[in-house]
């Protein structure tokens, strides 16, 4: 096994307990490495006016792999007002650092799993036809367009010039805006590129034939984001026709999809979905499996090799400072194995992934969350599992 070096980004919140319980598990199961602590996130906003420095862009531009914590993320005037002062007034505009990052390596692709685990409480279940109780499985595995649509970042408030000639040039926007003052009008555009779209609908297809699901499930809006949606829904039509063809192809509404997912969650396969609605869709499918805590993801260009993975969950400034960690970090250590399958350590990750399945199915090790209490300070005292306890409670299962 070559030794790797890994960029370790903490960002915000409970960000750097997360990581280092994820970082633990992996030393434990035998995963040599490398770690490159880097910057990224908030305080770096407040302190430089950049959440990502260049010298984060540096280390994984060489080093091609980070495992990423959680950061905060706040409006626009509550991000400039709590800039240092030296900054304020010069301009500067907070925006992702996440989204920054996926823009400027192409992190295209946006894989985010969503299995169900033997004996975790926090499963969904429904009551069957005989009025009993049914707990369906779920093994969903949504892939995300992660650059392009409504994140892109191509916004405007106040169109002048060009841009307000070009919005009204189209005559939706003339007959339905034309006579709000520009001042009154704020714009987000949802770009979508060909190339980009042949990208996650491809990765997604593969997948399917890969790992043998039956259906690839396209959750858009084709009937009323019809040149958006509607490309998306054609180039998959054409996709599975010519190059897939023993796999289904389902087309549904994301709307709708949402409503779907509590009556027949187990059917569903392989979704793929443009940014915004990939996003939507994965954590509802994350709310089947026991919730964010659960919820793993990795992000990645293939052509490149480079590739960021973390937990979806937020950084929950409410619980960072709390004197014991209580966060779940089973979706760190998830995303931490979808980092191993990436560079073919698929032996390590299936090491670590069962005993997390042994962990949650032997039900004696429990974070707040599975145990449906309130995530305050003193659930550790009422029975709930540490963040710490909970991996050592893994790593224990390693052997």
């Amino acid at each position: 096994m070559t030794k790797r070096t890994i960029v370790t980004l903490p960002g915000d919140g409970i960000g750097r307990a997360v990581l280092n319980a994820g970082l633990r598990v992996l030393e434990a199961a035998g995963f040599k490495a490398d770690y490159i602590e880097s910057d990224i996130g908030w305080e770096f906003w407040k302190k430089e006016g950049n959440p990502l420095p260049q010298r984060t862009i540096d280390l994984i531009e060489k080093h091609k792999i980070a495992l990423f914590g959680a950061i905060t993320s706040k409006p626009k005037d509550a991000a400039a007002a709590e800039l240092d002062p030296a900054l304020q007034g010069k301009g500067l505009i907070y925006s992702s650092p996440i989204v920054n990052l996926r823009q400027y390596f192409g992190l295209d692709i946006c894989m985010r799993p969503c299995h169900s685990y033997k004996g975790n409480p926090l499963n969904f279940i429904r009551r069957g036809a005989d009025g009993g109780i049914e707990e369906p499985e779920v093994d969903v595995v949504i892939f995300r367009q992660n650059t392009e649509g409504l994140y892109s970042g191509v916004e405007w408030s106040n169109p002048q010039g060009n841009i307000l000639k070009g919005l009204l040039d189209n005559p939706k926007y003339k007959k339905n805006f034309g006579t709000i003052p520009p001042e009154q009008i704020s714009v987000s555009s949802r770009i979508f590129s060909k190339p980009a779209t042949e990208r996650i609908l491809r990765a997604a297809f593969a997948y399917a034939r890969k790992y043998e699901y039956k259906s690839v499930t396209l959750c858009e809006k084709p009937n009323v984001l019809r040149e958006t949606s509607g490309m998306m829904y054609k180039m998959a039509m054409e996709m599975q026709k010519n190059e897939f063809p023993e796999i289904e192809l389902w087309n549904t509404n994301v709307d709708a999809q949402m409503m779907w997912l509590t009556k027949n969650p187990e059917n569903y396969g392989v979704i793929v979905a443009g940014n915004l609605f990939g996003d939507i869709i994965s954590d509802g499918f994350a709310g089947l499996i026991g919730g964010l805590g659960f919820a793993c993801s990795a992000q990645y260009n293939p052509d490149s090799g480079i590739g960021v993975f973390e937990p979806t969950h937020g950084s929950a400034p409410k619980y960072a400072d709390y004197p014991v960690s209580i966060v779940n970090p089973i979706a760190m250590i998830e995303s931490a194995c979808m980092m191993l399958d990436f560079i073919e350590e698929q032996t390590i990750a299936a090491k670590i992934r069962k005993a997390i399945t042994e962990v949650i199915d032997e039900g004696e090790t429990r974070t707040y969350d599975m145990l449906k209490m309130h995530g305050s300070a003193d659930v550790v005292n009422m029975g709930a599992a540490s963040t710490d306890a909970m991996a050592d409670s893994i790593i224990a299962h390693l052997a």
